[in-house]
């Protein structure tokens, strides 16, 4: 599997470094992992996760939830 830095996903998604990182860090990113202390290996094929802070995020777990009270009830 080939790998980018937080770096290159963030030029590549146009956030910060730090932004990028917090994301690894939070496991937001999927396949991401840790290489040593500090550095992180993001897969070249994942893709940005959503703004948790935006209305299509807030609808998206929204719609999550709903699907999970079906099932589970």
């Amino acid at each position: 599997m080939d790998y980018i830095t937080p770096k290159e996903a963030a030029m590549q998604w146009g956030i910060s470094q730090r932004r990028v990182e917090v994301l690894c860090v939070n496991g937001r990113i999927e396949g991401v992992e840790r290489l040593g202390g500090r550095m992180w290996l993001i897969p070249k094929s994942a893709s940005k996760p959503l703004d948790g802070r935006t209305k299509l995020a807030k609808n998206k777990t929204t719609a999550l939830h709903k699907e999970e009270n079906r099932n589970n009830g």
